[in-house]
């Protein structure tokens, strides 16, 4: 049975991720169910793929329940999260490179998302690799870069390359502060997880900045 909004505080917040559009609650609760069966971790790997592609529900609140679960694997569930979304974005490029106008305009219409999509191939031809590295951490549904990428035949190499970095470092820093602090950081990361990925991205950037300043 999917948690009570008691048990589980998470379930009366909208679910983290930033997405423009309220996801269906049934959807939502449906996710954090998984969080108390033996098929919690295959469940994150699948839904962290889904997610990368074509699902709506952002993997963190799987992940959020299931580290305030066990918090001494924190480390094995990250990876997990961040195995999956890769394996994901790499069949969203595949939908972006091959199935654009049957499968992937279907996906983007789907969520409302033209107008990023349009912006996002401008974003493709200013920053390259380094957008999909950002992506994973706006509140524009990933699927829309992954998707992206295969339209603008970015490298495959470069760009598993920088999912992995880019979505890695999402996960592993939501399961680290989740075993640091425990449910207080769980409260905060559910309230404010749009303006933390926000800020590290704007830091992340100023960082790069400084770095072709300084050359």
């Amino acid at each position: 049975m999917p948690p009570s909004s008691q048990d589980n505080p998470a379930a009366t917040s909208p679910p983290p991720g930033g997405y423009g559009w309220r996801v269906h609650r049934r959807i939502y609760d449906w996710v954090l169910h998984w969080a108390d069966t033996p098929h919690g971790a295959v469940a994150l790997f699948l839904l962290a793929m889904a997610e990368s592609s074509f699902f709506p529900v952002p993997p963190d609140v799987l992940l959020i329940a299931m580290v305030m679960g066990a918090r001494t694997k924190w480390a094995k569930l990250a990876f997990l999260c961040m195995a999956g979304s890769v394996v994901g974005g790499l069949v969203g490029y595949w939908i972006g490179a091959s199935l654009m106008d049957a499968v992937g305009m279907r996906i983007i219409e789907f969520y409302h998302a033209e107008k990023h999509f349009e912006n996002v191939k401008k974003l493709y031809v200013q920053y390259d690799y380094w957008i999909v590295f950002a992506a994973a951490f706006t509140p524009i549904p990933y699927k829309v870069f992954t998707i992206t990428s295969g339209v603008m035949g970015m490298n495959l190499l470069g760009f598993g390359l920088m999912s992995a970095v880019g979505r890695g470092l999402r996960f592993f820093i939501v399961a680290v502060l989740l075993y640091w602090f425990g449910p207080p950081m769980k409260r905060f990361i559910d309230k404010y997880f749009d303006l933390l990925s926000i800020a590290l991205v704007v830091a992340v950037g100023g960082g790069f900045a400084l770095i072709a300043y300084l050359k």
